[in-house]
């Protein structure tokens, strides 16, 4: 398909996601944005639509996603609209205290249980925590991709039977 003919079809849905996008947003100018988000992925990743399936669908999936994209990222930004006149944007999080000591001491034993895994288990763990991938993991220690994953695995079982007094509730520590 023509970028042409890939334009042509995608111009033929505005119409239904523009009022999609208003029951999403329940803001005129917020559902013009998020239409226009929406048109913008779809031509950027032209070529990720498998010409014959549903377009619409892949549109509706599209503009599905950035809603809740931007959602999560408002929630966790803590930022709320002011509905004013002169809306203001109002970031809750700078008048709020917060009481870290609870946060300090989960961080102290969760670094006091890192630092007694062997280095073998250590290292990988650490590398998986930054965000390096199992792949350069493996290549930069000269070990088999198995044995990462194997010394990653056993280093969380470990960490999480070391801090299972912590329970579920701060199990976003190891994840």
């Amino acid at each position: 398909m023509t970028q042409f003919e890939f334009s042509h079809k995608v111009n033929l849905h505005y119409s239904p996601l523009r009022g999609y996008a208003l029951k999403l947003t329940q803001d005129h100018e917020d559902a013009n944005d998020l239409v226009q988000e929406t048109m913008l992925k779809a031509f950027k990743n032209k070529d990720k639509f498998a010409e014959g399936t549903n377009l619409k669908g892949w549109l509706y999936t599209i503009m599905k996603n950035i809603f809740i994209n931007n959602y999560r990222r408002m929630v966790k930004g803590n930022i709320f609209t002011d509905d004013t006149e002169g809306q203001f944007y109002i970031n809750q999080a700078s008048f709020t205290a917060k009481n870290e000591g609870e946060r300090n001491l989960v961080m102290n034993e969760l670094n006091s249980a890192i630092g007694e895994l062997t280095e073998n288990l250590k290292t990988p763990f650490l590398m998986s925590f930054e965000g390096y991938k199992y792949e350069e993991i493996a290549e930069h220690l000269d070990v088999p991709l198995g044995t990462v994953k194997i010394r990653i695995h056993v280093a969380r079982q470990r960490l999480m039977e070391r801090l299972k007094d912590y329970g579920t509730k701060h199990s976003f520590v190891l994840d």
